[in-house]
């Protein structure tokens, strides 16, 4: 069954706050095609709003309905026809909220009126606040608004039903009926009772698993208790005999007896440590004399012969030095005669020197004047080039550009041709003789001949000639004149009488940019830089020199004879590096000489020290006491060293008998093993005290008999935990096989669904299989051997696989009598050209089997299309 809609009228919805009607819509395609903001979506949700939003709801969607600032009761009439049969349709939303249809069972109002469109339209009442889609039955699929094709859906619950209604004929299965539901919301509420919907375990499970690990935690427990105090037991005998071990080893009096002789022994070993002290400090005392009294006679030795050594040193450096003392008194004449003589030829030289600077000075000064007189004629030559120089420039920025020449040209050819075209097609009207009484247009005439270019009257007495030139001819003329205006147009604004002026322009241009050249090159040439004036080379440094010389005085001094003064001063230079010669071989004789003294003077102060130094150290050593006795006392004192070596080495015998550290060592490992026995014991007998306290403590609690009670309540968790756990894998295995049934059913459903949108999809993706969910939505697209989620497709396709299962369900629901009529706000935005010429087809033949409304604002897209084409206009 289709249904066709004939006429949509909309009063106070939305945008539409004036009455709006939209008429004259025909069984197969129509085409609404308006710009954007005209209200076609509106009209599409005036559509839903009449035949599936309750007239009584002033939820947030019909609040929605009214426009914008306006407290006005939203009006909707629809005129439409289902099975054939016509219908109207009145419904009012808010204020005054009311419905009315009018159908083949008569007129009905209110909530009858309600139910008979729901009954119609196999829809049910919507309680939503925005709108649910899925309550709109079959028109709430094939009605798509903006963007709701953009994306791969499933269908409603309603039209799943529906479907599977249809297809169950077809399929030859009931699977999912009352008796089936029944079952498996019986199998569902017991499988919730041990399973989560993930399959995990809970409920009855759980509870049975966390019976069993108290119990077991339980049974450990008491097991762990009873096998504690039975350690405690064993622990207790262990260390009682252990205490009793020690105890025996305190009592023992062998280490206290070894203790007592150790002690002696101990006092007997630091008395022999001491004498041995004592005789190493003696022996280390004698030994010491005897050092001291060797190095006093070693000193002695030493400072006779350094007193010795050092007069001989001294008489032979006072011999070498008496016999240079001539030579370098000489010496010292010659420096100072040579200083004196240098001294003079210095004094020359200096004074030709300062003859000749003076010399250059006056020199530099007459080339500067020279300098500056050429610079101010070399400014003058650069003044008046300058002068050129902005004259060539005028001349050369008259200069017409080639463009404009090549313009004028072009406009005198075209005068030339237009110009021939009037003598062509003119008239020549030639008079002779007596002009007496003639006239042309209304003037006198005169003999000759005259060019007539448009229409001429000549009066001829009381006759008139009318001379009239060819139609072509005006045109003509008026290209001619058009041409001389632009001609003229032109050269007034350059200024230029004719073309010949222009060229004649131009070509002074030219001459005047090459003489720019040339004056250019001799600017560059006059300003050359010169730095004996400072002056840096272009036109602006040579400008600024002479502006800053224009005070300046010109010198006239005469010029010194230059040569001379050098010869002057060279020759000064010769005398004074000939004293320097000899001032520095004199100083170089006196160097040698001083170099030869001065070793020999450092070594007489030398032996001079070293003999005072001797001397004094052999006073200081032969003024001590011990002196006088040396040779004796250092007998004596070895005598002494000998004896107290032999007295050390008794002392060290004695010493070594007697090891202190030994002892000591001994006395400490006695003391330390009584000392951990003492420990022991207390520690032994705190161990006997506490595990006492245990027994005591634990011996009444009767653990062997729990232990006994929670092994059995351990097996009765287990065996109920089995029990519940095989209970739940029959209600799995149940409810799995039932869901395996209904799949297998729902497999069937998909077949007829998916071979009926196969034979639209297979004309935009050739050869491609389609992949249905259970919901009956289309969920990937297999191509070459290769899934694709729909998800993971261009927009567009998804867009255009979108609309094709629609039309697939459109039809399963035409067999079953269902109303239907598909209606596409703004479709296929995504496509191209190609996908949009085959869509456009398959959609043209879908309108033979149903009405089919296209909304959209692309006229370029679908102006070229067959169908009704509807204008949205007022009614009012």
């Amino acid at each position: 069954m289709s249904l066709r809609i004939r006429r949509i009228s909309v009063s106070g919805f939305r945008k539409f706050r004036q009455p709006f009607a939209i008429e004259g819509l025909t069984d197969g395609l129509n085409i609404v095609i308006e710009p954007n903001e005209t209200g076609k979506s509106t009209l599409l949700e005036a559509l839903r709003a009449a035949f599936f939003v309750r007239h009584g709801t002033r939820n947030q969607l019909a609040q929605s309905y009214a426009p914008h600032g306006d407290a006005v009761a939203p009006e909707i009439q629809v005129a439409f026809e289902a099975d054939g049969a016509p219908w109207s349709l009145s419904k009012r939303f808010l204020k005054g909220a009311s419905v009315e249809v009018i159908g083949p069972q008569g007129k009905a109002q209110g909530d009858e009126a309600e139910a008979r469109l729901h009954i119609l339209l196999g829809s049910v009442r919507d309680t939503s606040q925005r709108g649910d889609a899925a309550s709109y039955g079959a028109l709430g699929l094939l009605w798509v608004a903006q963007t709701e094709a953009l994306s791969v859906s499933a269908p409603g619950q309603i039209v799943r039903d529906t479907v599977r209604s249809t297809l169950e004929a077809e399929v030859g299965s009931i699977m999912g009926g009352p008796a089936y539901k029944r079952v498996r919301d019986r199998v569902d509420e017991q499988y919730a009772l041990y399973w989560t919907p993930t399959g995990q375990r809970r409920g009855r499970q759980t509870e049975a698993s966390e019976r069993l690990l108290a119990a077991e935690a339980a049974e450990r427990e008491a097991a762990d208790r009873l096998a504690a105090q039975e350690r405690t037991f064993s622990d207790l005998d262990a260390t009682r005999a252990r205490l009793k071990l020690v105890q025996r080893e305190i009592a023992d009096e062998t280490d206290a007896h070894a203790r007592q002789v150790l002690v002696t022994s101990l006092e007997v070993a630091r008395a022999a440590a001491q004498i041995l002290a004592t005789r190493r400090a003696e022996l280390e005392a004698a030994n010491g004399t005897v050092r001291a009294l060797e190095d006093l006679q070693s000193r002695y030795a030493s400072a006779v012969d350094a007193r010795e050594a050092a007069e001989r040193r001294l008489a032979s450096t006072r011999d070498q030095r008496a016999a240079l003392a001539g030579e370098l008194g000489e010496a010292r004449q010659r420096v100072a005669t040579a200083r004196q003589a240098l001294d003079l030829a210095r004094a020359a030289r200096q004074e030709a020197r300062t003859a000749l600077t003076r010399g250059e000075d006056r020199r530099r000064a007459a080339e500067r004047s020279a300098a500056i007189a050429a610079a101010s004629k070399r400014h003058a030559a650069l003044l008046d080039l300058e002068r050129q120089q902005i004259d060539a420039r005028a001349l050369a920025a008259r200069a017409t550009p080639a463009k404009v020449i090549d313009e004028l040209e072009a406009n005198e050819r075209a005068i030339a041709e237009a110009r021939a075209t009037v003598n062509a097609g003119a008239t020549i009207l030639a008079l002779t003789g007596s002009t007496t009484g003639i006239t042309i247009d209304g003037e006198p005439a005169a003999a000759g001949e005259r060019t007539l270019i448009r229409e001429t009257a000549v009066r001829l007495g009381d006759a008139e000639l009318i001379v009239r030139p060819p139609l072509t001819l005006a045109s003509a003329e008026a290209r001619l004149t058009s041409a001389l205006e632009k001609q003229r147009a032109a050269l007034a604004e350059l200024e230029l009488r004719d073309i010949a002026a222009a060229r004649a322009r131009n070509d002074a241009a030219r001459d005047a940019a090459a003489d720019l050249r040339t004056i250019e090159a001799r600017i560059a040439a006059i300003t050359a830089a010169d730095a004996s004036i400072g002056l840096a080379a272009g036109a602006e440094a040579l400008k600024l020199l002479v502006a800053g010389l224009a005070e300046e005085v010109a010198n006239e001094a005469a010029v010194p004879d230059l040569t001379a003064l050098q010869q002057v001063a060279e020759a000064a230079e010769a005398l004074a590096a000939r004293a320097e010669g000899t001032h520095g071989s004199a100083l170089d004789a006196l160097r040698r000489a001083e170099s030869e003294d001065a070793p020999l003077a450092a070594a007489e102060a030398g032996a001079e020290s070293d003999l005072g130094n001797a001397v004094a150290q052999l006073a200081a050593i032969e003024s001590r006491a011990d002196f006088l006795n040396l040779e004796q006392a250092l007998v004596i004192a070895r005598e002494r060293a000998a004896r107290a070596a032999v007295q050390l080495e008794e002392a060290t015998r004695n010493a070594s008998a007697h090891d202190v550290a030994a002892i000591t060592r001994k006395i400490e490992t006695i003391d330390a093993r009584a000392r951990t026995a003492g420990e022991m014991r207390t520690k032994l007998e705190m161990e006997v005290a506490r595990l006492e306290a245990v027994i005591e403590s634990e011996g009444g609690k009767g653990l062997a008999d729990r232990s006994a009670h929670t092994r059995e309540e351990a097996e009765a968790a287990r065996a109920a935990l089995q029990r519940t756990s095989e209970e739940a894998a029959t209600l799995k295995l149940l409810r799995d096989t039932l869901e395996q049934a209904r799949m297998e059913t729902s497999s069937k459903f998909v077949g007829p669904v998916a071979k009926r949108a196969k034979r639209y999809i297979e004309q935009l993706l050739p050869g491609c299989d389609l992949s249905f969910s259970e919901d009956l939505g289309l969920e990937s697209v297999i191509r070459g051997g290769i899934v694709e989620g729909c998800a993971n497709l261009s927009r567009g396709t998804q867009e255009q696989l979108a609309v094709l299962t629609r039309i697939a369900f459109a039809d399963l629901l035409l067999e079953q009598g269902r109303p239907v009529s598909l209606i596409l706000d703004d479709p296929l935005v995504y496509s191209d050209d190609a996908r949009l010429d085959l869509m456009v087809e398959i959609l043209t033949e879908a309108a033979t089997r149903m009405q089919v409304i296209l909304l959209t604002c692309r006229d370029r897209a679908f102006r070229h299309i067959g169908g009704n084409r509807i204008e949205m206009r007022s009614s009012g």
